[in-house]
């Protein structure tokens, strides 16, 4: 196959979490390495909307210090956003399209979850059909490790290590002052998937350890078996520590929430959750009859590139990297995923999977990886998280004693295209 020459571009989408740069950095550097086959490489400020707006900027420019860093920068260096095509409109397509022609961009890396795949491989399709030369190559992210067609996404294993690790020191400020404040509730990131909240059961070494209950959205949840758990934890340790996902639903299907559709939802149509932390609290107060207090972690869960897994981060630079490899061989229509191969010891291939696949597709926690009673979880979660929490992924720290992470200049190209109105 002919090498295709053209410039690259670069986008981040949706949520950020404390790896996604190192994906973006992955790409970039791997590009900027292969200087015969690629041209500038590119990056989309805040996303499908940076190209939309037609606001690029050659990272090439920003410096190998900033590249280096960004590796070991939280959130989205490049910009995020969450801006959801409408894909009875070909408007929004075609004007991609129109800008990758008017900058010679021939090379496009998405890295997101579910909806960016879905964004990628409708600018896929559209490309073939336009007969313009294009190769598109999904990178996978998300905090919530719900992709289809992987075995675990990157972000998951530095959130599930440093919730982990804030359960584990929460428990002990739990234990110190039980007589006082009895019980204390996490509420963590999940809508629909509670891979995040189990992680936080990772914390329990031994059954004195916190947490004492973990709670997820696959199992319906059921106040009075809640009250019944929070009892029974209590008479046995006299203090009790709960860590719950935000994405608790009832038997009926909806959402646990403290003040129903007050939170609306985002451009995606997904519900914005939040006040399962409230309700908990409310049982325990009202019905447990002890003293509760939580804790949100709210965004410094998914961000927290202090306390990042060594594992994760490397995994996110390869899917980068891998996403490169593949492009330059042909690929497109295509996701980096990541492929176990055994736990002892801990070994990850990257493979592919069809963008529309993953698109499509959702990955909930296994039951099995829940006990019987739906409250803690079971060995499984435990072995299939362990290796993916593992190493130390030191930052940069300041003369102040403070992380010194990336922000780019981005100096914006000059535009060559119309105005685009965004919905």
């Amino acid at each position: 196959m002919a090498k295709l020459k053209g410039d690259v571009l670069v986008a981040q989408s949706g949520g950020p979490t404390a790896v996604i740069n190192a994906s973006a950095c992955g790409v970039a550097q791997t590009c900027l390495r292969n200087k015969a086959t690629f041209g500038r490489v590119l990056g989309a400020t805040n996303g499908v909307l940076g190209v939309l707006h037609e606001e690029l900027f050659d990272l090439g420019r920003e410096g190998k210090a900033a590249l280096d860093l960004m590796r070991r920068s939280p959130a989205a260096a490049v910009g995020s956003c969450r801006y959801k095509l409408d894909p009875q409109d070909p408007r929004d397509y075609e004007r991609i399209l129109e800008v990758f022609r008017a900058h010679g961009v021939r090379y496009f890396f998405y890295i997101g979850g579910n909806d960016s795949m879905d964004t990628a491989d409708k600018v896929d399709k559209l490309a073939r059909e336009s007969g313009y030369e294009l190769r598109v190559v999904g990178v996978p992210k998300t905090v919530d490790n719900d992709l289809a067609c992987t075995d675990h996404c990157p972000g998951f294993g530095s959130v599930a290590k440093y919730l982990a690790a804030s359960v584990m020191e929460a428990g002990r400020d739990t234990e110190a002052l039980y007589t006082y404040d009895t019980c204390t509730i996490v509420e963590s990131m999940g809508r629909n998937a509670g891979w995040i909240a189990a992680a936080g059961g990772l914390a329990a070494r031994s059954p004195q350890d916190a947490p004492h209950l973990v709670y997820v959205p696959e199992i319906p949840f059921d106040p009075d078996r809640f009250v019944q758990d929070c009892k029974a934890v209590l008479d046995r340790h006299r203090r009790l520590f709960i860590v719950a996902s935000e994405g608790l639903k009832t038997a009926r299907g909806e959402y646990l929430s403290a003040d129903k559709g007050a939170f609306g939802t985002d451009a995606f149509g997904h519900a914005q959750l939040g006040g399962v932390a409230e309700v908990l609290k409310a049982l325990v107060e009202e019905r447990v009859g002890v003293k509760a207090r939580f804790n949100k972690p709210g965004t410094c869960q998914r961000s927290a590139m202090h306390f990042a897994s060594r594992t994760d981060v490397d995994e996110a630079y390869l899917c980068g990297q891998d996403a490169v490899r593949r492009a330059l061989e042909g690929v497109t229509g295509k996701m980096v995923s990541l492929v176990r191969k055994s736990n002892r010891p801990y070994r990850c291939e990257t493979g592919l999977a069809d963008l529309a696949d993953v698109a499509n597709g959702e990955r909930p926690l296994p039951r099995s990886f829940m006990n019987k009673a739906g409250n803690h979880i079971t060995k499984r979660m435990r072995d299939y998280a362990i290796p993916l929490i593992r190493g130390e992924a030191p930052v940069d720290i300041g003369r102040d004693g403070l992380p010194v992470y990336v922000r780019f200049k981005r100096r914006h190209l000059r535009k060559r295209c119309r105005p685009h109105q965004v919905r």
